[in-house]
């Protein structure tokens, strides 16, 4: 005791640092205890969930068997639409020899042009069906099954339209593809291949209405419609003089010299008030045509740009 008296603080010092360490492991103690009862309720719950996920859906069975059903009309909606346009796939695009698309190519202009021309329509000088750049050089072997494919969408396109019979053809665009320039076509995720084409012609309203309405019903085509501008061609509106009103049939004169005036049996006499031989006076004709001709003859121009889609193979289903 000798020393704790002469050492008192290094035996406060002492005292305090056990008490301390005491402490702690106390505490520790305590605190492992609740650590290791929150993992083992922890490693519990994360087990049951584990086992949720791994299993069917949870925690009813019909919602399993709905979830299912939904899948499976789902791809049923899937294979019924790839069979609705199985018939815009291209059974096989085969490259042919440069100057076999050549030969094609001045045949399908050829038909092209003497569609236009039976139905009135004029055409401009330079078209060749979108492939002017091959009037005077031969076609890549490379391209020549893709540019053969086109080809024959752009005729079907073309006689649609010589069909509608419009006034005059303005202007055909064709957008080049990659395999012109060596380069390949990269599908990626798409269902479909667009050639876009643009053409602007001039004629009636009832040519555009006819030709817009075969590009729905093409059999052989899948025609999509990106952009329309429809403008008159006249600026002013339309005036009454531009009304061509059915001119009336012209009666026979009468008979004229000695039997002027005679009267055979069974004719009524002419009234008083009228000499015998005058002639009726015309009356208007009234036609129903008269209005349309007034507001039905513009001729309008149209711009039109559309992609003709080539749909690429079905995709298997998962």
């Amino acid at each position: 005791m000798s020393w704790i008296k002469e050492n008192k603080f290094l035996a406060a010092l002492g005292g305090g640092t056990l008490a301390g360490a005491i402490l702690l492991y106390v505490v520790g103690l305590q605190g492992a205890g609740r650590y290791e009862t929150a993992k083992s309720e922890f490693d519990a719950s994360m087990s049951e969930a584990s086992g949720y996920e791994q299993g069917p859906l949870y925690p009813k069975t019909e919602y399993r068997d709905a979830k299912r059903k939904a899948i499976e009309d789902y791809r049923k909606s899937v294979e019924s639409l790839q069979a609705d346009f199985q018939k815009f796939r291209p059974t096989e695009i085969k490259n042919v020899s440069p100057q076999e698309f050549t030969n094609r190519l001045i045949a399908a202009n050829a038909d092209i042009r003497t569609a236009f021309q039976e139905g009135g329509v004029a055409v401009p000088e330079p078209f060749f069906a979108g492939f002017e750049k091959y009037k005077d050089k031969l076609a890549s072997g490379n391209s020549t099954g893709i540019l053969d494919y086109q080809l024959g969408t752009i005729k079907d396109l073309m006689l649609i339209l010589a069909k509608a019979k419009p006034t005059e053809l303005k202007n055909f665009y064709r957008q080049e593809q990659p395999e012109e320039s060596g380069q390949s076509f990269a599908a990626g995720d798409s269902v479909a291949r667009a050639f876009p084409l643009e053409v602007t012609f001039i004629g009636p309203e009832k040519s555009v209405r006819d030709f817009l309405t075969a590009l729905n019903k093409a059999e052989n085509e899948y025609f999509v419609v990106r952009t329309v501008r429809i403008m008159y061609q006249k600026k002013e509106p339309p005036r009454a003089a531009d009304a061509q009103f059915d001119k009336p049939a012209a009666k026979p004169a009468a008979a004229g010299g000695a039997f002027s005036g005679f009267v055979l049996p069974g004719e009524e006499p002419a009234p008083a008030d009228k000499p015998a031989d005058a002639t009726p006076e015309p009356k208007p004709a009234d036609s129903s045509r008269i209005l349309s001709q007034v507001l039905g003859n513009e001729q309008l121009q149209v711009f039109l740009r559309l992609d003709v889609l080539q749909f690429l193979p079905s995709k298997k289903l998962p």
